[in-house]
């Protein structure tokens, strides 16, 4: 059984197959800088790399680039192959619960909330759109980041706002990163031969975007990010949690204009704001030179160790902290102070693991006194991308 994950942006097109009998990644690529004049193709296929720089004006023509790389890797000759291809859709609102096979009216529901997600949904549908007109009879599947966080009670997504208003423009949390922290906890509780059901835990996807979730019994209960990604933690342009208060004395100081203030907290805060560099790696590198690196640092790592804090309480029993995303990866470092100065809820991590670089993949970083488990689990949105796909064109 062939499964095509598509992510399909306002500028680009990333993707990847898979034989799903063993949920093996035969090929992935990217096509980036659609419509902009200097647009790149590359597929990575059987150990070999596949290359074009062509001008791409659309997503339509984004998806015959990645059929003729597929067809040339000879991974794939025609889209009618594919026994299901997965969207990955950043927002679903209220309107989407659980993942669906698409159909028009899915199409125009999507359209309908695309508001709630300007910079990502209105790129997914022209994906779907274009990728529906060149694979006639295969099923299509939107895969939704907000999905596995529908389960949060009222309590905990409903904002201190006036009730009927939030409830007429649909004001609420809905959380992201749902595909990733689903994965890497249904992966923890494998690991420790626990039932998914039964399994409570803290995942923490770290990365130029950051959010953290709180799963109790296999379900989403809380999540840092909120309405948008721009709740929650420090990321890498982002500002996470912030006082409103803070906005409307910029505007009244003339500081800011209304047509700013969403780039200003978005593209221009986070650790970039802070020292100047949105990337993790540099702000170490700067750190022992640099106070305002240092503080960007210690700033990040306050955060998440707060939320860890929070949904500690909330939980009551945690069987592991998961670390997965770009830092939660790679950052030893920052994995290390976390978790050092959660000693006192029981996080202990031996440091030779932590900082041992010829480890790689899932792993334990444990050390003998742990009360709970840390892991760090490379995320895999598409593969779980895939295994909905199929759930749903095999119709269980």
């Amino acid at each position: 059984m062939k499964i095509l994950v598509l992510n399909s942006g306002s500028s680009s097109i990333k993707f990847q197959l898979f034989l799903m009998d063993s949920e093996q990644s035969i090929a992935s690529g990217l096509i980036e800088q659609i419509g902009l004049g200097d647009s790149h193709a590359i597929l990575k296929a059987d150990g070999k790399i596949y290359e074009k720089f062509l001008p791409i004006p659309n997503h339509h023509a984004g998806l015959d680039t990645m059929n003729e790389l597929l067809c040339k890797s000879n991974t794939l000759h025609d889209l009618a192959e594919l026994d299901g291809i997965g969207h990955r859709i950043v927002h679903g609102g209220e309107s989407f619960s659980c993942s669906v096979l698409i159909d028009g009216a899915v199409i125009s529901e999507l359209e309908r909330i695309s508001p709630l997600a300007p910079l990502h949904n209105p790129g997914h549908i022209a994906g779907i759109k274009n990728a529906m007109q060149n694979s006639k009879n295969v099923p299509h599947v939107a895969v939704f980041d907000t999905v596995f966080h529908q389960s949060m009670p009222e309590y905990a997504y409903r904002y201190a706002l006036p009730y009927d208003i939030c409830k007429k423009h649909h004001i609420r949390k809905y959380g992201f990163h749902g595909t990733s922290h689903k994965y890497v906890c249904k992966r923890a509780s494998e690991l420790m031969g626990i039932n998914f059901e039964n399994f409570n835990a803290i995942s923490l996807h770290l990365g130029n975007g950051a959010s953290v979730c709180a799963v109790e019994n296999g379900k989403s209960v809380d999540t840092s990010m909120g309405l948008s990604p721009l709740e929650g933690l420090i990321m890498g342009t982002r500002s996470g949690d912030i006082d409103p208060a803070a906005l409307v004395f910029l505007l009244n100081a003339g500081v800011l204009k209304w047509d700013e203030i969403d780039t200003f907290l978005n593209k221009q805060s986070g650790l970039l704001g802070i020292c100047g560099s949105s990337d993790m790696r540099d702000v170490v590198a700067k750190m022992k030179d640099n106070e305002q690196a240092r503080l960007a640092y210690e700033m990040f790592c306050y955060r998440v160790k707060k939320y860890i804090g929070a949904y500690y309480a909330v939980l009551g029993r945690v069987d592991a902290v998961i670390f997965t995303g770009g830092i939660g990866e790679n950052a030893p470092n920052t994995r290390q102070k976390i978790t050092n100065e959660l000693a006192h809820i029981g996080l202990s991590v031996d440091r030779d693991k932590n900082f041992d670089t010829s480890l790689k993949g899932e792993r334990c970083l444990d050390s003998l006194d742990a009360k709970i488990k840390t892991f760090v689990i490379p995320t895999n949105e598409e593969l779980e991308i895939a295994r909905e796909t199929k759930r749903l064109v095999l119709g269980k």
